[in-house]
């Protein structure tokens, strides 16, 4: 998820909002008060997104005008007197000594894992296995952890047995889970079955990689 910051030294001395980023939303800027000095500018940036690296878009408009940011470290700044602009790029400085405090308040960005299953069972592969010390270690880094166990299949059988399978997958690995120390309420469990392969295939094709849980610590 792709990140909008402001900077704001009209509403409050040092305010530094958070936004999320809708694919082309508009980001307004409030009507400029009826007397008093005129509004200093706020400062909008669009920061990747700290897990995925990916940057997306953000428009920021008023009634003068309007402009895309979709660039990393893309910025500009815009108060209600003036047409937002012009764009700059933000320097890895700037980003910090702006956004610093921020982003360094932010949760750490999810830990993913992929465990692999022995052919139609819902055993664990000793490689898969070997993994279970460090899923635990990455959960209990957390203050207030969430666990989701995805379970999938690859192609061999009907869809509806390879549903069942997925998530007698995803409940032997919460299981497992239970058992090491974790909480059964942090662990959410769900199927894909073979509706979402890792490597695609026709039906009825055995592949190790597609039987698999898919774990996301966060």
């Amino acid at each position: 998820m792709t990140r909008a910051w402001r900077r704001s030294r009209w509403l409050l001395p040092g305010l530094i909002g958070l936004f999320l980023c809708a694919g082309c939303g508009a980001k307004r800027v409030a009507p400029a008060p009826a007397s008093g000095p005129p509004p200093e500018p706020v400062l909008i940036a669009l920061l990747p997104d700290p897990d995925t690296h990916v940057t997306g878009r953000i428009r920021v408009s008023n009634h003068l005008g309007s402009i895309d940011l979709s660039t990393p470290n893309a910025s500009v700044r815009a108060t209600s007197t003036a047409a937002p602009g012009p764009m700059t790029t933000l320097t890895d400085d700037e980003v910090t000594r702006f956004f610093g405090e921020a982003l360094a308040a932010l949760p750490p960005p999810p830990r993913h894992f992929t465990l692999q299953f022995k052919f139609e069972s819902d055993t664990l592969t000793d490689e898969a296995a070997a993994q279970v010390p460090e899923i635990l270690a990455a959960v209990k880094a957390l203050a207030v952890p969430e666990v989701v166990v995805i379970g999938h299949t690859d192609t061999m059988g009907d869809r509806k047995s390879n549903l069942a399978l997925g998530l007698k997958r995803a409940e032997a690995v919460r299981g497992i889970l239970v058992q090491a120390g974790l909480s059964p309420a942090l662990v959410e469990v769900a199927s894909h079955g073979e509706a979402d392969l890792l490597v695609k295939t026709r039906d009825n094709t055995p592949e190790p990689r597609n039987r698999r849980v898919e774990i996301t610590v966060r």
